[in-house]
């Protein structure tokens, strides 16, 4: 019972994590500091870089949401355990992106005239991918 509420705690806790600051970067610390969230990147990214805007929506929005409702509907007896390869597979791309914005912000804060510091979605967003992982493979176990 513990496991499927932490699940479904998950379809709270990811739409939160994509709104919520995941770094304040700005040019100089004197000019003040914008905050960045998955989601506002992603508008910035469908306006430069089509491509790559879809591949980030689908790692870093659709990939995790469809491992814990694909998990959810194993835990409640709806889908076959067999399917639980493929949802794990799923968990390891949105941790992907997880790296992506990790790399980002070391590229970012090489540069010398940006000012980048990471916010507390960028810890709720890798905790929630963390947690879909563990409830997985927990999951798998029984």
């Amino acid at each position: 019972m513990t496991l499927r509420l932490a699940n479904l705690a998950l379809l709270i806790l990811f739409p939160i994590a994509w709104f919520a600051p995941l770094l304040r970067a700005g040019f100089l610390p004197i000019f003040g500091l914008s905050e960045i969230t998955i989601i506002s990147g992603l508008q910035s990214l469908w306006h430069s870089d089509v491509a790559l805007a879809l591949l980030v929506t689908f790692l870093a929005i659709f990939a995790p949401y469809m491992k814990v409702i694909g998990i959810a509907l194993i835990q409640f007896g709806y889908l076959r355990r067999k399917t639980l390869p493929v949802l794990e597979f799923l968990g390891k791309l949105a941790m992907a992106d997880v790296f992506l914005i990790a790399l980002y912000v070391v590229i970012v804060k090489g540069a010398g005239y940006v000012t980048v510091e990471t916010g507390w979605g960028i810890y709720l967003f890798t905790g929630c991918v963390l947690a879909s992982i563990a409830i997985s493979h927990l999951t798998r176990k029984r």
